[in-house]
């Protein structure tokens, strides 16, 4: 089995928010409600206010790494709305209603 990897960035500029690996954040996705639930221990992340006041303008992305296979990339659209923290547990959660995987053979949906 291999690891999957949750980048979230700004759509405007490109910056990196969340990268699980470097930052060495945990993460769970679930199906949820219609749409993904996606969970981020980030306590350590000083950008949590800034990535809910942007919300609109964030691409995440989860990349599923498996050893001597192409990495399989899923595009998630967070909905208005959809970004919120705990910030006494340092919980980031992101809602999104729709999704897009690419995969090395073609996209999905």
């Amino acid at each position: 089995m291999g690891r999957q990897r949750l980048l979230i960035k700004h759509a405007v500029g490109g910056r990196t928010f969340v990268d699980s690996v470097r930052d060495g954040v945990t993460f769970t996705l679930e199906q949820k409600d219609g749409g993904w639930l996606i969970t981020v221990r980030a306590e350590e992340l000083p950008q949590l206010s800034e990535m809910v006041r942007l919300q609109t303008e964030l691409n995440v992305f989860i990349f599923d790494e498996e050893a001597g296979k192409a990495v399989r990339k899923t595009w998630y659209y967070v909905r208005e709305e959809g970004v919120s923290v705990n910030g006494g547990d340092g919980v980031l959660q992101l809602f999104a209603d729709s999704r897009i995987e690419y995969d090395p053979d073609g996209m999905m949906g």
